[in-house]
C-alpha cells in the first residue's frame, strides 16, 4: 500500500522556500505553472505502462487506461477491494494470479465473461507497450461534462448527472449505497493573495475509501499533517498522489481554490 514515510521538513534556507516567501502571488503562480509536469493529450491523460516484470520476461509492457475504466468502476474497487497499489509497478501482478481470479482477472472484470479474458489471442490488448492504445474509443466521452485540463472531463459531474454509473463494489450481495460524509475543509494558503483551498469529502468519498487517504497520505488528527504545501504536492505526496497524473491535474487551480482568479 502507499508508503507512510513522512517527507523531510522543507529547509527554510532552501531557494524554493525563500522564493515562495518573497515572490508576489502572480510570480508564485507562474513558478508553480512552470513546475507542473507537461500534460499529454486528453485521450492519453491517466494512461500508464505497467512493466514490473513484462520486459524482463520478453513481453511488452501492459497499457492501462484510467479513463476507459472510470465510467465502469470507482477508484475504490481497484485500489481497495482488488488491492492495487497507488504507485505504478509496485503491485505484484502476475499472469498466474490474474488467471486465478486476482487483480484484473477477478470475477466481473477480465474473467472472459464480463470482459475479455486472459487467453493468448487477447494478449496484445494489454501487452502492447503503447501508451496511446485505445485512443480511438475516447470519442465516446464527448458528451460528458467538460473540464479544462486532464482528460477534459468532469467525472464527478458526469456521475452526478447519471451519465455514468460506476460500480462501487464487486462483492456479491453487497450494498452499493454510498457512505455519507459531507464535511468540507477550508485550507488556508501559505502564499500571499492566494485564496483558501476547499476540500469536499463527499466528492472524494464517492470514488475512494477513507483508507485511501487516511492515515498514510493524511493524518486524521486535527492540524497534525505537516509539510502540506504545493511543493510536496508536486512531488506526488498528499493530493499529488492522485492530482498530478490521474485525477484532474493541479493546473485546474479553481477546482481547489474556488476564489482564485485563473486565466
Amino acid at each position: 500500500m502507499i508508503s507512510n514515510t513522512r517527507p523531510n521538513r522543507l529547509n527554510i534556507f532552501s531557494p524554493v522556500f525563500i522564493l515562495m516567501l518573497l515572490l508576489p502571488a502572480a510570480a508564485s503562480a507562474q513558478w508553480f505553472d512552470d513546475a507542473l509536469p507537461p500534460l499529454p493529450p486528453p485521450a492519453q491523460y491517466g494512461n500508464i505502462l505497467i512493466d514490473r516484470t513484462s520486459t524482463k520476461a520478453g513481453e511488452k509492457p501492459v497499457t492501462f487506461s484510467h479513463w476507459s475504466h472510470r465510467s465502469k468502476y470507482t477508484c475504490k474497487v481497484c485500489h481497495t477491494e482488488l488491492e492495487f497499489d497507488m504507485k505504478v509497478n509496485s503491485t505484484e501482478i502476475t499472469e498466474e494470479r490474474n488467471k486465478n481470479g486476482q487483480y484484473c482477472g477477478t470475477q466481473q472484470c477480465h474473467d472472459g465473461k464480463a470482459a475479455f479474458g486472459h487467453t493468448k489471442e487477447n494478449c496484445p490488448k494489454c501487452h502492447n507497450g503503447d501508451i496511446t492504445y485505445g485512443k480511438e474509443n475516447f470519442d465516446k466521452t464527448s458528451k460528458f461534462p467538460a473540464a479544462p485540463f486532464g482528460n477534459k472531463i468532469n467525472w464527478s459531474l458526469a456521475a452526478k448527472k447519471k451519465l455514468i454509473t460506476p460500480k462501487t463494489t464487486l462483492r456479491e450481495n453487497a450494498d452499493e449505497k454510498q457512505e455519507s460524509f459531507e464535511k468540507k475543509l477550508k485550507l488556508e494558503a501559505d502564499w500571499n493573495n492566494i485564496p483558501a483551498a476547499v476540500f469536499p469529502h463527499d466528492k472524494h468519498n464517492y470514488w475512494l475509501d477513507c483508507s485511501s487517504c487516511h492515515p498514510d497520505l493524511f493524518n486524521v488528527k486535527k492540524k497534525t499533517t505537516k509539510h502540506f504545501s504545493m511543493v510536496y504536492l508536486l512531488q506526488g505526496k498528499f493530493c499529488g498522489a492522485c492530482h498530478l497524473k490521474i485525477a484532474f491535474p493541479m493546473n485546474d487551480c479553481k477546482r481547489c481554490h474556488p476564489g482564485i482568479n485563473q486565466q
